[in-house]
């Protein structure tokens, strides 16, 4: 008989592609896992994982056995959540991933009070880049993310938050800031400090002002960063300008705000959703974060009509 702890080992060794790492994350020892695994293998007459690699690697089989495995398991949790909605408690676990240009912006103000108002729910978050966290919840190691859409993949759920402008930050002397209207090719220029491959604000920056490798030649030094606020603080320091979301202008005192401009015929957007997979089963969960997240916004953010949403991922 086929067991859901079987089916949790399988699964754990598939994400870590190693047993002793499987069975220290599932809290057993790497011969009970081990064991497990083979019984399973034995059971059902199949090879899962191919052991003469390392790290391991699923064989052709496995591959859908794993995935039936993952749609098992997220079944079987569905039923916990059935009795938590009949009882009516806001109970559970939620892993959530949120994107580095998000999550010094929104976090801070909404997840504390989310903890705080949901006690029963156990929270953990991880700052994690989009591909990233699009992986993990297709492995289901991850519950949900707070992330920028559209993303265009059928097998991932959007629901769709508030929409924020992209603003443009530059230095004090810099002549964007005496222009009284600003369009995007007003951008292109190769002023602009950018953020390092892997980030989807990049990327839609890039698409906003279809800029193709003409960064950088006029900035004092190379420079690619993971951090928006490193990038505000080059801006200021060496000049140039870089562009940031409208959430990062809601921590800036006042004097900060000067340096801070909207584009003034076509504001781009991005759209910023809460994700999950298909066969996600936390639903009340999800649209309990959605809604906190919605009330700690600005109220304009809530309105999609205001601008035009700037896509950052290629369809396929």
């Amino acid at each position: 008989m086929i067991t859901l702890t079987q089916l949790e080992y399988v699964v754990a060794v598939d994400e870590f592609r190693h047993f002793a790492t499987a069975a220290d994350k599932c809290f057993v020892t790497q011969p009970t896992l081990s064991m497990q695994i083979k019984k399973l293998e034995d059971d059902l007459g199949v090879i899962i994982f191919d052991r003469s690699r390392q790290p391991v690697v699923p064989t052709d089989i496995g591959y859908k056995l794993i995935e039936q495995a993952r749609t098992v398991l997220a079944s079987a949790q569905r039923i916990k959540e059935i009795i938590n909605e009949e009882k009516q408690e806001v109970a559970g676990s939620l892993k959530i991933g949120i994107i580095p240009t998000l999550a010094p912006y929104l976090l801070p103000i909404f997840i504390g009070d989310y903890i705080r108002r949901y006690p029963g729910v156990q929270v953990e978050v991880e700052e994690l880049i989009s591909e990233e966290i699009i992986r993990r919840l297709k492995h289901d190691t991850l519950d949900v993310g707070v992330f920028v859409t559209p993303y265009h993949d059928d097998k991932i759920v959007e629901q769709p938050v508030f929409y924020e402008e992209m603003m443009i930050y530059a230095h004090p002397d810099h002549e964007l800031l005496k222009k009284k209207d600003i369009e995007t090719q007003d951008i292109a220029t190769p002023e602009l400090w950018m953020l390092g491959d892997g980030h989807c604000f990049r990327d839609q920056v890039v698409n906003l002002c279809e800029m193709r490798g003409t960064q950088h030649k006029n900035l004092p030094f190379d420079f690619e960063s993971n951090s928006l606020e490193t990038l505000m603080k080059i801006v200021d320091r060496e000049g140039g300008f870089t562009l940031i979301p409208e959430l990062a202008t809601l921590y800036m005192t006042e004097e900060k705000k000067k340096q801070v401009r909207s584009f003034t015929v076509s504001k781009p957007l991005r759209e910023v959703s809460v994700i999950y997979s298909r066969h996600f089963t936390k639903q009340k969960l999800i649209d309990l974060l959605c809604e906190d997240i919605r009330q700690v916004v600005p109220p304009g953010m809530l309105k999609k009509e205001r601008g035009k949403i700037v896509e950052w991922k290629k369809i396929r």
